[in-house]
């Protein structure tokens, strides 16, 4: 099926794109939705940190991206989504029905892997337009998925941290595979879910097997959002970046304290 990938940036969008591809199909085209003003939306169905960097995944797939500012919000949160003027869910339908009008896609890749709330409403809105929803990682085993990641040549960075257990000034900008033990600690000592699905981290991915391109970033500043004491949040707001083809060794990697600049944001 030719399918459109909704992207947020993240592991679990571009894994999902994998599997797609792995299955047969076809990625035809990129979708996603950005927030207004600024960094992050307080949004219960996407991902907004990064969004900077959203542009330079059309240059690494060679594919079209089609974008919607986000104008709704959380109205419908209860667990059967109904048709609702003004909530987030109908930016979703507008942007997958001006990509079918444009595409011809038949399918929609999402990398739902354990919330209902997002599975019920992405579901929602492939039945709305006649879209097959592609979801090859819902209700997998966590830790063994991370580590197919990981081992599948995709390369994510930590770009945001919300958990005890993890801090702003230590792991941001760390990659997926140098966090991995470390995240299977945490989730052995407290319960933390080794795929962020319970918010406690999001990743940018840089490269993949389906990318052309590697996406490199130059320059980032470190944003906390919340000094809590415990579980303090920051994350990454990408200043500098570009594509470049996989076989150039770049200066700019992670490991190197490009992102030096460091800003709060109590909101």
């Amino acid at each position: 099926m030719k399918v459109v990938a909704l992207i947020s940036g993240g592991k679990d969008s571009c894994y999902n794109m994998m599997q797609c591809v792995a299955a047969g199909h076809q990625i035809v085209s990129l979708a996603n939705l950005r927030p207004t003003n600024k960094d992050e939306l307080d949004s219960y169905m996407y991902q907004t940190v990064g969004h900077q960097a959203i542009e330079l995944y059309a240059e690494a797939m060679d594919l079209p991206l089609y974008r919607r500012t986000i104008q709704g919000s959380s109205l419908d949160t209860s667990r059967n989504y109904s048709k609702t003027e003004g909530d987030e869910v109908e930016d979703l339908y507008q942007l997958l029905y001006l990509v079918k009008e444009k595409e011809g896609v038949e399918a929609v890749s999402v990398g739902a892997i354990l919330s209902d709330y997002q599975r019920i409403r992405v579901e929602n809105v492939c039945m709305r337009l006649g879209l097959q929803p592609l979801a090859y990682l819902w209700r997998r085993d966590q830790e063994s998925l991370l580590s197919e990641m990981i081992s599948s040549n995709l390369r994510a960075i930590l770009i945001k941290v919300a958990a005890f257990g993890l801090d702003p000034e230590k792991h941001l900008g760390k990659s997926l595979a140098d966090m991995e033990p470390h995240l299977k600690q945490l989730s052995n000592k407290y319960g933390v879910h080794i795929c962020g699905e319970g918010g406690e981290y999001e990743t940018f991915t840089l490269d993949c097997p389906l990318f052309k391109k590697k996406i490199v970033i130059d320059a980032a500043e470190t944003v906390i959002h919340s000094a809590d004491a415990f579980a303090p949040v920051g994350y990454l707001r990408f200043t500098k970046m570009h594509t470049e083809n996989k076989h150039s060794v770049s200066q700019s990697f992670i490991g190197i304290p490009w992102f030096t600049n460091k800003i709060s944001a109590f909101q």
